[in-house]
């Protein structure tokens, strides 16, 4: 099995995106799944750009991709996407669209096909706090997620995707106040626990 995992670079100032540090931190392989691994932009059209590009060079089984959630206290699995943009901030190349579709001929919302509830348990087991998520926000995370599963069913791909929020890492905290965050050695056996569910075929719905 082959699961790409695409983690963001950093944004709205910070100095580091917990993402792509969960990312570097995980094995190429866990178990019998190969993991590649690909950080995208902060930025609507060219995030969806970068992952659809590596999804038609490698044709993976799966697709996580991986996002920050500032002010979240656990791991949260979203369970929709919705086709639209509405910006609170820029992004990394400065576009902050209001209201608009992230694809006019696109349906209005898609649901994630990975199976986000065995996560969830799988990841508590470990001791971690996790939820289902039903808002990935408007933002680029929404918009990644939406894109990736929007070219996976006009391709007709059989290709799971779905989107994984984790909190601010510890340190990005120190200057916020009564703001949750969580270890980076925590988010990776969140993710890595996700992924080994992922790749169990019980879990193939």
């Amino acid at each position: 099995m082959k699961i790409l995992v695409t983690g963001f670079d950093p944004f709205g100032g910070e100095k580091v995106n917990p993402a792509f540090e969960v990312i570097k931190k995980l094995e190429n392989t866990i178990g019998s799944i190969e993991i590649i691994k690909l950080e995208v932009p902060t930025a609507f059209n060219a995030s969806i750009e970068k992952a659809c590009e590596k999804i038609k060079e490698i044709n993976p089984d799966a697709v996580i991709c991986i996002g920050q959630a500032g002010g979240r206290s656990d791991i949260t699995v979203e369970r929709v996407a919705i086709n639209i943009n509405d910006a609170r901030i820029a992004d990394n190349l400065k576009q902050q669209p209001i209201d608009t579709l992230i694809d006019e001929e696109g349906k209005n919302a898609y649901f994630a096909t990975i199976p986000i509830k065995a996560i969830v348990n799988e990841i508590r087991k470990e001791g971690i706090p996790a939820s289902v998520s039903n808002t990935a926000g408007t933002y680029v995370c929404n918009h990644l997620m939406y894109g990736v599963l929007n070219y996976i069913h006009k391709n007709s791909l059989n290709t799971k995707a779905g989107f994984i929020h984790i909190p601010y890492l510890t340190q990005q905290v120190i200057d916020k106040a009564n703001t949750p965050s969580m270890s980076l050695e925590n988010m990776v056996v969140a993710i890595k626990t996700a992924l080994k569910t992922i790749g169990k075929k019980e879990n193939t719905k």
